[in-house]
């Protein structure tokens, strides 16, 4: 279940297994985040959640992929860092082309179930 609320009809891509939502927008944003900044914190601040949550959702993929896709390194005079991994990098190009394919604009059965849906009248008593 999302906790988001959006003001018009749309898709949202999400990967499940088990008990748990492995991929997400929330996830895939998370990864991009930290493959621009280099830290977990800053991907953090950047999309307005907490550090705990962040590892959270990381910890979450991490679970159900055979290698994680986020790599830390520990903090000290050089400083820490966090990168996403060969296997990250190729989960988030994938996960965002298959948005791609699925977007409205380019998906005509995407385009129609969206035009299903606001044709209005809601469930019927049939």
């Amino acid at each position: 279940m999302t906790r988001t609320y959006h003001d018009q009809p749309r898709f949202q891509l999400r990967l499940v297994a088990e008990k748990d939502i492995v991929l997400g927008p929330g996830k895939v944003d998370l990864l991009e985040r930290i493959e621009a900044c280099g830290s977990i914190s800053a991907a953090s601040r950047e999309l307005g959640m907490s550090y705990k949550k962040a590892w959270q959702l990381i910890d979450t993929m991490n679970r159900h992929f055979p290698a994680p896709l986020i790599a830390t390194v520990a903090g000290g005079s050089a400083g820490g860092g966090a990168r996403i991994t060969p296997l990250g990098k190729e989960v988030l190009d994938h996960y965002r082309a298959l948005q791609r394919r699925l977007a409205p604009d380019v998906s005509d059965d995407a385009r129609a179930l969206l035009g299903l849906l606001s044709r209005g009248g809601g469930p019927s008593d049939d």
